[in-house]
């Protein structure tokens, strides 16, 4: 799983500029497990998808931050979707993390996906990306009993809770989700259209791109699921739900790309999950 993350670096860099936060301690600790998996399917030569992840080891970025969690699926053929997934990641982890006490959690999601957007573009213009260079991106940052998703594009978060049917949580930015919304297309007409994987959002597409970000509230048992499209153009909801089931998280991770990959496998899958064993209440120190 190591080699399909992004590289490491030091968190003493990323820790500095957090002294003032020395007191700082969270109220509520959620425990997580995760596993993920991404695959290059039976197609395609390259895997643009990308998977990466960041926990701080110090109490003042925990109670600030958080931990973060993310997917990415890169576009522009040759290397530049490869480059623009793994730099998009490095880009945001390292935004998000490096300023101490910069606005809130939503808040320093968009500066750290503008942070992305900029690089990203700037790069496309620097290798010549004349195809569209860019990535979709989802960010899921659980902080306290909070879990605060950021996306751009098409590739999903899911959230399944026991006795509530799965649930997804973001928005494609999609050309058939929005005649879907206007009621141009149905849904199965959508899901069947030529024109499904033409996004309208994009981390490089230049200047005005924003991010979505919304809330929920965490309980235990809770498990969110994010995937690129070549894991949900070929698993529905019920399905992706069923594969995830009630065993472990690595072999759900690799069952769900097993089936993407059986049901066409003509592109790069990408699952990530996350599961809410507890949530406790901590006792202030002192």
């Amino acid at each position: 799983m190591a080699d399909e993350t992004t590289a490491e670096f030091d968190t003493e860099e990323l820790a500095r500029g957090w002294a003032a936060l020395a007191d700082c301690r969270p109220t509520h600790h959620t425990e997580l497990t995760f596993a993920a998996r991404t695959d290059i399917g039976r197609v395609r030569e390259n895997n643009e998808d990308k998977f990466d992840f960041f926990t701080p080891d110090d109490a003042p970025t925990l109670a600030v931050r958080g931990r973060l969690w993310a997917i990415a699926d890169g576009m522009g053929g040759h290397s530049a979707g490869q480059v623009a997934s793994e730099a998009g990641l490095k880009t945001v982890i390292r935004s998000y993390f490096a300023e101490p006490v910069v606005g809130e959690v939503g808040e320093a999601l968009q500066q750290a996906f503008a942070d992305a957007n900029t690089l990203i573009t700037q790069a496309a213009i620097s290798m010549n990306a004349k195809n569209g260079m860019g990535t979709t991106m989802v960010v899921a940052i659980v902080l306290e009993d909070i879990l605060t998703i950021a996306h751009v594009g098409d590739s999903r978060a899911f959230l399944l809770r026991e006795g509530e049917r799965i649930r997804q949580l973001t928005t494609d930015h999609s050309w058939v989700e929005e005649q879907v919304r206007r009621g141009a297309l149905t849904r199965v007409e959508a899901e069947q259209s030529p024109y499904r994987n033409v996004i309208t959002r994009s981390v490089g597409m230049g200047t005005g791109m924003v991010a979505d970000i919304l809330t929920e509230k965490l309980f235990p048992g809770d498990t969110i699921l994010l995937a690129t499209d070549g894991v949900t153009g070929y698993l529905g909801e019920d399905a992706l739900a069923a594969l995830v089931g009630t065993k472990s998280l690595s072999k759900a991770a690799l069952d769900i790309v097993d089936a993407a990959n059986d049901a066409g496998g003509k592109d790069n899958s990408t699952v990530l999950l996350l599961r809410v064993q507890a949530v406790t209440a901590l006792e202030p120190e002192g």
